[in-house]
């Protein structure tokens, strides 16, 4: 049976891995045994999935990037060049930590800029957008703008990955989409008619 994906001769495709269709492996990537990865994501050069990750549909994930065990990427989840995921807390290259690897989860449509860090254990809301070289340390809401470090929300972006600018009432629009948003209560939620 012809596969139903593409990977590049220079690819490393180990056995028992799922690879969905549509999906593209490029040069001197690295996918490891158990990990699952959905249809049409694109891995660009150098890019290794650890066993046991899971990668949802569309997921982009640009050159110099390492997704490790713990680290679960829902659908349309952008990683930007050389981002890096953490899985435990306090490694020491003496203790032996195979069982204690933190679980990190990146949710629907959420983008990290290249080079951002983002330390283990905590979740990425939908649509949030971390800056470029950004430090995540702590849970990030969905919708929320956060950059520097460690990370400090900064604003909200819309679900095109533009700034938005709320009038006295908590209302937004985007400028690409002109899809509207509210901000209540420190949270930002999609208004949909």
């Amino acid at each position: 049976m012809e596969k139903e994906y593409f990977a590049h001769e220079t690819a490393v495709i180990d056995q028992g891995c799922t690879i969905g269709r549509g999906t593209k492996i490029w040069h001197f990537s690295h996918i490891m045994t158990g990990c699952i990865i959905g249809e049409n994501c694109n891995l660009g050069q150098n890019v290794v999935v650890s066993p046991h990750v899971r990668l949802g549909r569309n997921v982009k994930v640009q050159n110099n990037v390492s997704i490790y065990t713990g680290v679960i990427c829902e659908d349309d989840v952008f990683l930007g060049p050389s981002m890096v995921f953490t899985n435990i807390v306090n490694p020491r290259s003496a203790v032996v930590r195979r069982d204690q690897y933190a679980e990190t989860i990146v949710e629907k449509g959420a983008s990290i800029g290249a080079n951002a860090t983002i330390i283990c254990g905590h979740r990425i809301g939908r649509f949030a957008f971390i800056g470029a070289g950004a430090v995540v340390t702590k849970d990030v809401k969905p919708y929320a703008l956060v950059v520097g470090n460690p990370a400090r929300q900064v604003g909200w972006m819309s679900e095109y990955g533009h700034r938005l600018v709320f009038d006295e009432s908590g209302i937004a629009v985007c400028p690409e989409s002109g899809e509207k948003y509210k901000l209540a209560e420190g949270s930002v939620s999609k208004i949909n008619y």
